[in-house]
């Protein structure tokens, strides 16, 4: 893990946050090439999720929501933590992460009296959502009005949630501050099951769009009392961490809890009246989640590879092409020969106008850039040199993993770089 948060850092994927006074625990901030892989990520899920399908309806809801929201919802009497804080130095630890409740793992004082802790941010009598599901479920009637969809469907989004989190750990794991992307897909109140197994299989396939290791992906049933207030059945998809086995995303059924609540607290109907059987009641909600920062964590650990290339130490990124950041460098051999430069250059924005994330450089050696494309995971290097402009206008392509290099003509590049992010 150490190695992988200083190749994050070094190459301009993640920051910690207001690190040049000291720090914010929880907090951090995406730099360049970690925003890249964030809306790789991002585009990926929304086109799986929502516009590849005819079921989905995209929200962007507020941040801020009227307290009434997190009272009907049960997060201000149920969204808890359990609490223990040292008598000698004050700090504060989860009580359900500690081995010995009675000493302190830090200074080994006393630890006091076990306290639920409410993992909500306060300002003002105004809270910062710590989920993005309630924006859709209080939408649920807009959607409906407007565009009167047939049972099943579902409500999509991505966005910040906030998490008093009273130990944040593991880098980008435990955060306080974190992005959710998360479907409210509704259903008839005795079709969940086949539609809880049908994402429970997406998520995982998604997982593997992504590049992930099918080995170190496991789906868990989440025992009663360990469920949230909401959930009546649960089932967690778990990566292997380099900190071990930890839920990556969760899969819920809501049942008609949040609808339900929500239409008793504000008085507002939030049923469906359905054509087919000419009766009206609240649908029920399967929750499909992902949060975004263990994502691209997830993939950061299985992409961090060291090799033996050329008889040297290597450290790279395996991303899988789709996701990667960057996805060609383009070189000219030498950078103070004005004729290469201005053929890479041209090269360059050639391919810029047909694929997302190509890149320039010409810094330094030859290999150097290699080394340096490869540690951010760039699966394709193309080199323009004196064959490509004195004979037949090929160019050198490598590739990130064997290292092995071909000469393939532009159109040939132009079919390799497509099929291979497609």
């Amino acid at each position: 893990m150490e190695k992988i948060i200083s190749l994050a850092k070094q190459r301009g994927f993640i920051y910690q946050g207001s690190e040049i006074y000291g720090g914010l625990a929880g907090t951090f901030d995406y730099g360049p090439l970690g925003v890249l892989l964030k809306k790789n990520i991002e585009n990926i899920w929304w086109k799986r999720f929502v516009t590849d399908r005819e079921d989905m309806y995209g929200m962007d809801a507020s941040i801020l929501m009227n307290p009434s929201v997190w009272k009907a919802s049960g997060h201000v009497d149920g969204f808890t933590d359990p609490l223990v804080e040292c008598k000698k130095c004050k700090k504060r630890f989860r009580a359900d992460h500690l081995e010995n409740k009675k000493k302190c793992p830090e200074c080994g004082g006393e630890l006091g009296e076990e306290k639920q802790f409410n993992m909500m941010y306060e300002a003002n009598g105004i809270y910062l959502r710590p989920e993005t599901a309630q924006g859709m479920f209080v939408n649920f009637k807009n959607v409906l009005d407007s565009f009167h969809p047939k049972l099943p469907f579902g409500m999509a989004q991505i966005g910040k949630a906030f998490r008093n989190e009273i130990a944040p750990r593991d880098f980008l794991f435990r955060v306080r501050e974190l992005e959710q992307m998360e479907i409210e897909y509704f259903v008839k109140p005795d079709a969940w099951e086949e539609v809880f197994k049908a994402f429970q299989k997406e998520q995982v396939d998604f997982l593997l769009e992504l590049g992930l290791n099918k080995d170190h992906i496991h789906q868990v049933d989440i025992a009663p009392e360990d469920r949230a207030h909401y959930s009546k059945h649960s089932v967690d998809t778990e990566f292997d961490f380099p900190m071990g086995q930890k839920e990556l995303l969760g899969l819920a059924y809501r049942t008609d809890f949040d609808l339900r609540n929500h239409s008793t607290a504000s008085g507002v109907d939030l049923s469906y009246f359905d054509e087919e059987t000419k009766s009206r009641y609240i649908p029920h909600c399967i929750e499909p989640t992902f949060g975004l920062g263990r994502l691209m964590l997830a993939i950061l650990c299985d992409a961090y590879t060291e090799d033996m290339l050329g008889g040297e130490l290597r450290t790279y990124l395996k991303f899988a092409p789709k996701v990667a950041p960057v996805k060609v460098a383009v070189f000219p051999l030498l950078k103070n020969k004005p004729l290469l430069v201005e053929k890479a250059r041209e090269v360059y924005k050639e391919l810029k106008s047909i694929i997302p994330g190509v890149v320039f450089d010409d810094n330094g050696n030859i290999g150097k850039r290699y080394r340096r494309q490869d540690e951010v995971g760039t699966p394709y290097c193309v080199t323009i040199d004196f064959d490509t402009i004195e004979k037949d206008g090929t160019v050198t392509v490598r590739d990130r993993d064997t290292g092995e290099q071909k000469r393939v003509t532009i159109t040939e590049l132009h079919e390799l770089l497509k099929k291979s992010i497609a």
